[in-house]
């Protein structure tokens, strides 16, 4: 019962366990930084290396701890790299971007939190539409509407529950752009030639923050699977606990914590929550009760008194037939093993019938002198009177007395002799 009953808690636990641990699924994210158009630009435009120029904001969400969908805008403004030498052209190019991406968590993908649990990384993936407007130069006044495919890497640093700092780069192919950056030049002779190809490149460096939306102990970003788990420490606190619980004081085979009566003698039958059973409900439990299925009052130890008097009647007819006796060796007073079985079946009848008293006849053999043989069957009713009264059996209750020869039996028989050597019951 108890393996079945630690078995239902311990999947219990582990059930509650792998449940109710959640995790959060939406993000929102912010950055800023630089970006860079690598191509096309025309001859004798150059862009900077870092340009400061552009801000994103996105909204994520993770389907679980490792892969995700995003939504985020950017925009910005490009222009030439600051040159003494006249010959670098002007120009100033805004543009903006809608990309709908997948992310997978490499964090979780990698198991990062084998060697940290505050950092992170994502990488992103995806595509959207654009447009790029030129503020100088031929094309000042013209729309360039593209489809943008773009990916990138975001490391990320875990300042607490809700926020993160994060990095981002990412490349960005302009499918259909049709006019250079700089805006001086449209990329095929024919404006309309342009809409062939991922036709420009440029990339973007960010620093932000994501900003973790729920309730729950982690976001997604950095809840570990196996967190769900206990560890050693706490399923050996776990397992003492259920220890605890399952212990049974009084080792009726029912915990402590599930028994009613935490005290009952060892022995006691009972029932599923701990309480002591009287099949014949006669007041007395099973474990006291001499007849548990047939109900009795106390004095008879919870047997019926019908079955007492049988029991004493049939007692009385196999001391009267001689059925019941104690014998001994030769000239001795100690009975012997075989039949002291038979003491303890008058001990036990005796405690069980109360109002019964017995006297104890002692007998010997014809051999030897009569004085003598009548002394030594003296010392046997006594010996037995001692096992009686040693077994539990008030000895107000017996009475012994040495009857001498038993002149009955034949004495040139070793056999009838053993049978002369004994003591007998009667039933008072």
């Amino acid at each position: 019962m108890k393996k079945l009953i630690l078995s239902t808690i311990m999947a219990g636990a582990l059930t509650f366990g792998a449940n109710a641990q959640e995790f959060d699924k939406w993000s929102l994210e912010i950055g800023g930084g630089f970006n860079k158009p690598m191509a096309p630009l025309a001859a004798g435009y150059l862009s900077p290396t870092l340009n400061l120029g552009h801000l994103e904001f996105g909204a994520r969400y993770m389907f679980n701890e490792k892969f995700g969908l995003k939504l985020d805008y950017g925009f910005g403004s490009m222009n030439e790299a600051g040159s003494a030498d006249a010959a670098t052209g002007s120009f100033n190019t805004k543009y903006n971007r809608l990309n709908l991406q997948g992310v997978a968590n490499i964090g979780r993908i990698m198991n990062f939190e084998s060697f940290t649990r505050s950092f992170g990384l994502l990488l992103h993936g995806g595509a959207g539409i654009g447009r790029v407007n030129p503020e100088e130069n031929v094309f000042n006044d013209f729309d360039d509407d593209v489809y943008t495919i773009m990916f990138g890497i975001t490391p990320q640093l875990k300042l607490s529950k809700n926020i993160a700092l994060v990095g981002d780069i990412s490349t960005v192919l302009n499918g259909r752009q049709t006019v250079t950056w700089d805006g001086s030049t449209a990329i095929r002779p024919a404006i309309d030639n342009g809409f062939f190809g991922a036709n420009g490149t440029w990339w973007s460096g960010t620093l932000g923050l994501q900003f973790y939306l729920g309730k729950s102990e982690e976001h997604a970003d950095w809840f570990i699977a196996a967190d769900k788990y206990a560890t050693k420490e706490e399923l050996a606190s776990q397992i003492n606990g259920i220890k605890d619980m399952l212990k049974d004081s009084d080792a009726d085979g029912v915990p402590d914590y599930l028994d009613t009566e935490p005290n009952t003698p060892v022995g006691a039958r009972v029932d599923s929550k701990g309480t002591t059973i009287d099949s014949d409900g006669d007041g007395i439990p099973d474990h006291m009760d001499k007849c548990p299925f047939l109900p009795g009052p106390s004095s008879t130890n919870g047997c019926p008194v019908e079955q007492v008097k049988e029991e004493l009647d049939y007692f009385k007819k196999a001391i009267n037939d001689g059925y019941v006796n104690v014998y001994y060796a030769f000239d001795s007073s100690k009975p012997l093993g075989y039949s002291s079985s038979s003491a303890s079946y008058v001990a036990n009848f005796m405690k069980r019938n109360p109002s019964v008293s017995v006297e104890i006849k002692g007998y010997a053999d014809e051999l030897g002198p009569e004085d003598y043989n009548m002394k030594l069957s003296e010392r046997r009713a006594k010996a037995v009177y001692d096992l009686l009264v040693t077994s539990g059996v008030d000895g107000s209750r017996l009475s012994f007395k040495g009857y001498g020869e038993d002149t009955s039996v034949d004495k040139s028989s070793a056999d009838a002799r053993q049978m002369a050597r004994r003591a007998s019951f009667e039933v008072k």
